[in-house]
């Protein structure tokens, strides 16, 4: 009888469950072993719900800010002297049992999804075994929520247990008006002030959608701006609109604790000055889930942040088992995950399988405007590790864009001096997570500006001031040829 593949994945995020749909396809027997529900952090609470939230937000924003300029009328009895008074409010509440129920409704379609592939899920924690077996499986024990364990065999593990919030020890969420990302959505009224801590993407994401919500915020950032890694020119749109809207950022400022006053929250910075809130809420980073499963024990290599050291196809220093997602410390990114996930299994399999590159993965901080990435940045030219010639243009000279009423953004692209071949770009928009998909196929087909020059694009359009960038830089390309 032919032996049948057994494959043992301790995770059900994208790491995880786009690993399962690929071994189950290729024929491997497959176990996910999850504790909280399939989709993991991503689907219910993190991208998922926060992007959820932030559609609410875009609506308000949009309404708020485009409406008398596009010539829309908002009747109602607001007295006149209060004439200025907000006409659209939001129930948050109501906006929170929508999160809810879409990230339980995503979570159930991919539990199906596994399901109907030919792969088991099973509610507990695992643990790896220390040692290896004779024949070169390893144990999994399964932990369930009842204390009751099982011991599964498998040819080989995956790891994709992915992160939770880091904490400060003065700052302890309690879940009430001390927050952590995951416990915003417990919320039934919207915080009347709220002190967001750091200003990453999730701190800047929040920070922003609560601002829209109708929130009064003040984002405490410990560096000289908000989203310090991203883009320098797409941070400084970005923090140039917060402020606009009447955000408080405050750069250069360290928190250094929160405690409760009554109903209120005292933020103390690292310089002595207190501010102080409603609610608080802390996005300071994340911690890797892989303490108390037996990776070290089982031979797997941590690094000192506890991530799991992988290579390019996600193997872990110890045979048969392999990591993928946030507990990687990779990219924290929910596409990025499941490609280390598929790319184990390619692997483990026996199956075609390219290493994972980095260059080519687009991301999308979904601010109001949004900002999308894809291959080498900014930094990665100014720094010297690339020669790239550069153009940049705001969007408000796009037609598309003065019918909408954009004012913020711009497209910029990146592209090598001699042969015009595309490396990288930054698209600054409303939906700029759409609009960087074309400048992603020229970076991960090398494609020429010329190229993208050459295609039709719709007038009028956002999209069309991709094309005309790419007509610049073949321009210049042009000019300094000749």
């Amino acid at each position: 009888m032919e032996h049948v593949t057994r494959i043992v994945i301790i995770g059900g995020g994208p790491g995880g469950y786009e690993a399962a749909l690929v071994a189950a396809q290729l024929g491997a027997e497959v176990t996910v072993v999850d504790c909280d529900g399939l989709g993991g952090a991503s689907v219910l609470t993190d991208c998922v719900p926060s992007k959820t939230l932030i559609a609410t937000a875009e609506v308000m924003t949009t309404f708020d800010s485009s409406y008398e300029e596009l010539g829309i009328i908002v009747a109602d009895d607001t007295p006149p002297l209060e004439q200025a008074a907000r006409v659209v409010g939001v129930d948050l509440g109501k906006v929170n049992r929508r999160v809810k129920r879409l990230a339980l409704a995503q979570s159930h379609d991919i539990t199906a999804s596994v399901t109907r592939a030919g792969g088991r899920v099973m509610r507990g924690r695992g643990r790896v075994a220390p040692q290896q077996s004779l024949d070169g499986s390893r144990r999994v024990i399964v932990r369930a929520a009842d204390g009751t364990e099982q011991t599964l065999v498998a040819d080989a593990v995956l790891i994709a247990t992915g992160a939770h919030p880091r904490e400060i020890p003065d700052a302890k969420p309690d879940g009430e008006r001390i927050l952590n990302w995951t416990q915003v959505y417990d919320l039934d009224e919207l915080p009347e002030e709220l002190i967001v801590v750091g200003s990453g993407v999730t701190g800047a994401e929040f920070a922003g959608a609560y601002q829209a919500l109708g929130s009064k915020v003040t984002l405490v950032s410990s560096r000289d701006r908000v989203l310090p890694g991203e883009d320098p020119d797409a941070a400084a749109v970005l923090e140039d609109v917060f402020r606009r809207r009447g955000m408080n950022v405050m750069s250069r400022s360290r928190a250094q604790a929160a405690k409760r006053v009554g109903d209120r929250v005292d933020v103390t910075l690292s310089d002595g000055r207190v501010i102080s809130g409603t609610h608080c809420l802390m996005a300071v980073g994340s911690i890797p889930n892989s303490a108390d499963i037996g990776l070290e024990e089982a031979g797997v290599k941590l690094a000192e942040s506890g991530h799991v050291l992988t290579d390019k196809v996600s193997r872990t220093s110890a045979p048969g088992i392999y990591a993928a997602g946030d507990c990687t410390g990779v990219l924290a990114l929910a596409s990025v995950a499941a490609m280390q996930g598929r790319i184990a299994m390619y692997h483990f399999l026996g199956d075609a399988v390219a290493p994972l590159n980095l260059k080519t993965v687009s991301a999308n901080v979904f601010t109001d405007p949004e900002i999308a990435t894809v291959g080498y940045s900014q930094a990665d030219v100014d720094g010297g590790k690339i020669d790239a010639r550069v153009v940049k243009l705001p969007l408000l000279r796009n037609p598309r864009a003065k019918m909408q009423g954009i004012r913020d953004g711009f497209v910029k692209i990146f592209c090598r001096p001699g042969t015009g071949i595309v490396v990288g770009g930054v698209v600054v928009a409303p939906r700029a997570s759409e609009l960087i998909h074309p400048i992603s196929l020229a970076v991960d087909n090398n494609l020429t500006v010329e190229q993208i020059a050459n295609a039709f694009t719709v007038y009028p359009s956002l999209s069309g001031s991709i094309a005309e960038v790419a007509r610049q830089l073949h321009t210049r390309k042009t000019q300094e040829e000749s």
